[in-house]
């Protein structure tokens, strides 16, 4: 019998800062390997409502978002294929410090990095990790990554 097949969305933020990229790690993901922060769309959300909300809840601040700059789609060999919206939120000044911060789900992640584009971190996808550490991040254009 086939496995039943599903389409789910995503979105995550791109939150720089002096040139360094907050990333989270999840459980179980190896030591050298983080995400953006993000989660996936509920029915009737808009994108960026979505990203709101999910950064409020991990990470404890409302973001400013601004505009989208990545598009990722893969697929599981479960029958589940994601595409992934990546906006940029401009205050990134602001998440320092966060664990002192009200975070409801900071239970999804086991830690929060800022990561600089020469450490040895790989950040996923791996599509922009490459540009984020070839500093190509920032874009007049939404690129699209099939991870």
């Amino acid at each position: 019998m086939e496995k039943e097949k599903k389409v789910l969305i995503k979105c995550r933020g791109i939150i720089l800062d002096n040139g360094k990229l907050l990333a989270v790690k999840h459980p179980g993901y190896p030591a050298n390997l983080v995400a953006l922060p993000g989660g996936h769309l509920e029915w009737g959300e808009d994108p960026k409502e979505c990203l709101s909300r999910e950064i409020i809840e991990e990470l404890g601040v409302k973001p400013e978002i601004g505009k989208l700059l990545y598009v990722n789609t893969f697929a599981h060999e479960d029958g589940r294929h994601y595409v992934e919206f990546f906006f940029e939120v401009t205050n990134g000044n602001e998440y320092h410090n966060l664990e002192k911060l009200t975070r409801s789900h900071a239970h999804e992640i086991t830690e929060i990095v800022w990561v600089n584009p020469s450490d040895n971190i790989i950040v996923l996808p791996r599509g922009f990790g490459e540009d984020f550490k070839r500093g190509k991040v920032i874009s007049d254009e939404v690129r699209y990554i099939k991870d």
